[in-house]
């Protein structure tokens, strides 16, 4: 069973300027990761704009991902939802090639605890290849408690990993500390990357790593081998920008410093639009920062 550590890349999906998805710009994107050192690229979770996909944009995205990277890293694919048949049924059309599943927790229908838990055994049951539990109650309307985590982690075994983004960092120590042996606790918050693996999780899935895959990449291997003072700084040197990418949402933010560095575009569809001109500005001089403070290191 694969497991999954260091730095995953939830890749942005590039649009041209009729809005269709851009082949070009996603394999230009997938070399640029690669090229950057991250561990393995996730395909169409949430800053992919997954939502505003159609089924057959889907499986071109996942294709022309899998075709660029040509085995070259792990492929993670987000196949999620709040029906829990659908997403089974989805399930069953992953085509071989695909290396693991990220899987969110329903959203919209706000189920309990118990009603997670017996979502996630059902997909769990639905296919054999590794799965990431994604917690991220900001869009589902629900936390999936640590206790959850944990059973799910305990009775579904091919549930390898969690990727957590609650921001409550007592709850990711909490699965931390009691975690079966194997499971891997992975952060959903690029900003909290360095105080989440110095309690002792394995990696993060990144929106900042679409953006800054070398830099980014470099703070998560450090910390891994206990560099903790290039790690800080290049914490520091990203705090900032993480921000800015966050400020009038995702991927908005991302994409602005994706097309400042010439990899794909800035269109979004709607119900996203561009970010404001006042912080597509700031954008522009973080990132002129960020290539001054990374020449001094």
């Amino acid at each position: 069973m694969k497991q999954f550590s260091g730095l995953g890349v939830a890749m942005v999906t590039p649009f041209n300027a009729s809005g269709d998805v851009d082949e070009s710009g996603l394999r230009k994107l997938t070399n640029f990761l690669i090229d950057g050192g991250v561990d393995f690229l996730v395909v169409l979770g949430t800053t992919g704009e997954s939502a505003t996909l159609t089924s057959d944009e889907k499986k071109r995205v996942l294709d022309t991902v899998m075709d660029e990277n040509s085995g070259r890293l792990p492929i993670v694919y987000g196949v999620g939802g709040n029906d829990t048949r659908v997403v089974t049924t989805n399930l069953t059309a992953i085509p071989a090639g695909v290396d693991g599943i990220l899987s969110v927790s329903p959203y919209y229908n706000k189920p309990t605890q118990e009603g997670i838990f017996q979502h996630y055994k059902v997909v769990s049951e639905s296919t054999d290849l590794p799965i990431i539990l994604y917690n991220v109650p900001g869009r589902t309307g629900s936390n999936v408690l640590a206790d959850t985590t944990l059973r799910v982690a305990d009775e579904c075994k091919n549930i390898v990993a969690v990727k957590e983004a609650s921001g409550n960092l007592e709850q990711v120590m909490h699965i931390i500390a009691n975690r079966p042996q194997g499971f891997n606790v992975l952060s959903g918050d690029d900003a909290l990357t360095l105080p989440m693996m110095a309690a002792g999780a394995e990696g993060v899935i990144s929106v900042v790593g679409n953006a800054y895959p070398e830099l980014f990449s470099k703070m998560v291997h450090c910390i891994a081998q206990g560099e903790w003072d290039i790690a800080r700084a290049a914490h520091y040197t990203l705090l900032e920008p993480i921000n800015a990418m966050f400020a009038e949402g995702n991927p908005g933010g991302v994409k602005e410093f994706l097309a400042l560095k010439q990899v794909c575009g800035t269109r979004l569809r709607l119900p996203l639009v561009n970010v404001s001109d006042g912080l597509k500005n700031k954008i522009a001089l973080l990132d002129l920062q960020v290539s001054e403070q990374v020449a001094a290191m």
